[in-house]
């Protein structure tokens, strides 16, 4: 993985989104071992406990057991995709509004670029 920091949150949490994303993509398919604590704190350039937060947290969430292995729950997975989704939207929606955008607005702006693909 492309592992990339920023420093408006904390990285264990910037981890576990990563993460979920990787699983939700199918960057990390169902039923997959993950790479160990060590393997991801050294590819990732974080501490391992760091790591392991991260992993306790996705394990909690569902998407990950035995705080190693990818789920086969399809719709935990589903549910995990939709949830990093709504979030990007409403994300996308905060930014647009903030740029003075109405809603039709940007369905006609969203309409037009599909259009151009």
């Amino acid at each position: 993985m492309n592992w990339q920091f920023s420093n408006d949150a904390p990285i264990y949490a910037q981890l576990i989104g990563q993460i979920r994303a990787g699983i939700v993509s199918g960057a990390f398919s169902p039923g997959e071992r993950l790479p160990s604590v060590r393997d991801l704190a050294m590819e990732a350039g974080v501490n391992p406990n760091t790591v392991q937060r991260a992993l306790s947290e996705l394990e909690r969430d569902g998407l990950v057991f035995s705080g190693r292995y990818v789920t086969e729950d399809q719709t935990a997975i589903m549910e995990a995709r939709h949830a990093l989704a709504a979030d990007r939207v409403r994300s996308f929606l905060t930014d647009m509004e903030r740029l003075g955008f109405e809603k039709e607005d940007l369905l006609s702006l969203l309409r037009q670029e599909s259009e151009k693909e």
